[in-house]
């Protein structure tokens, strides 16, 4: 089976972590395991039964727990299902099928099909960002609508950060602090808690290191329902302004807010998002 974590006292570190966070979810929740192609996929779902669903997909070197500042003012509204992306530090299984096939598209089919949803908005972030323009331009019938925070795929994909993160990781724990600082663009006082998870999380997982694929202007035109996107001025890993205007131009009904002094990671839009998926 893949490893995805360096050690396997590494990754008991990580999954007792996940598992202190997960117990402060705000909301009652269920613990779903779905059975996938690419293997168990695991769900935190929250929110009135018969309230509209929502599909939440992290980014990268997270997990379901990234919602937690989000969770109980989404779940009064929507019926909210937390996914852990395949191939990342939760509890879904460690399975990471190349990027540039329709595997993941298939595993999306898979978990949507568990949880007895035919049609959904998506709520998402960096890579998750990616998976869900993938699925929404794959199947468009099926997204309701799309909201995207720094969404892979669409602008350029920097590279210039990698070489500053290796540096600063020769100096253990310290250095990948401040890496992770550097490329999520968080606050070491503001977002100390963020940042406490980040630097567990890289300290003892493997990454992936596949480029996102960039989806084609045609594919982004297939983007028929209602669309949000929200980027970072100073996002060290996406370009956001090619973003920014490559959506305006192939997505002309889309709303879309470049956040000027933001970084890639996009904190405290609860508010923005639920307005959108109420709209």
């Amino acid at each position: 089976m893949r490893t995805i974590y360096k050690s396997e006292a590494g990754a008991g570190e990580i999954r007792r972590h996940y598992r202190e966070v997960l117990s402060t979810w705000p909301v009652p929740a269920e613990h779903v395991r779905v059975p996938t192609r690419e293997g168990e996929t695991f769900v935190v779902v929250s929110g009135p039964e018969d309230a509209p669903p929502v599909l939440l997909l992290h980014g990268s070197g997270s997990n379901t727990t990234m919602w937690l500042p989000d969770i109980a003012t989404w779940a009064r509204h929507f019926r909210t299902y937390a996914v852990d992306v395949i191939g990342e530090p939760g509890m879904s299984a460690p399975s990471r099928p190349p990027l540039g096939s329709e595997a993941y598209a298939l595993w999306l089919d898979d978990v949507l099909k568990g949880l007895g949803i035919t049609r959904t908005s998506i709520v998402a972030t960096s890579l998750g960002g990616w998976l869900a323009l993938d699925y929404a331009t794959r199947k468009p019938e099926r997204v309701a609508s799309l909201a995207l925070l720094c969404p892979g795929g669409v602008g350029r994909q920097k590279v210039g950060w990698l070489f500053k993160a290796l540096l600063l990781r020769a100096f253990g724990r310290r250095g990948v602090r401040r890496s992770a600082g550097m490329v999520a663009g968080l606050d070491p006082v503001q977002d100390k808690a963020v940042l406490d998870a980040l630097v567990l999380t890289f300290t003892q997982f493997k990454p992936r290191t596949e480029r996102l694929p960039v989806f084609a202007d045609d594919a982004l035109r297939r983007l028929t329902m209602p669309v949000l996107v929200m980027v970072g001025g100073r996002d060290a890993m996406f370009d956001s302004a090619r973003t920014a205007r490559r959506v305006r131009r192939c997505v002309p009904h889309a709303t879309v807010n470049l956040l000027p002094e933001v970084g890639h990671a996009i904190l405290g839009q609860t508010d923005r998002v639920l307005e959108f998926l109420r709209s």
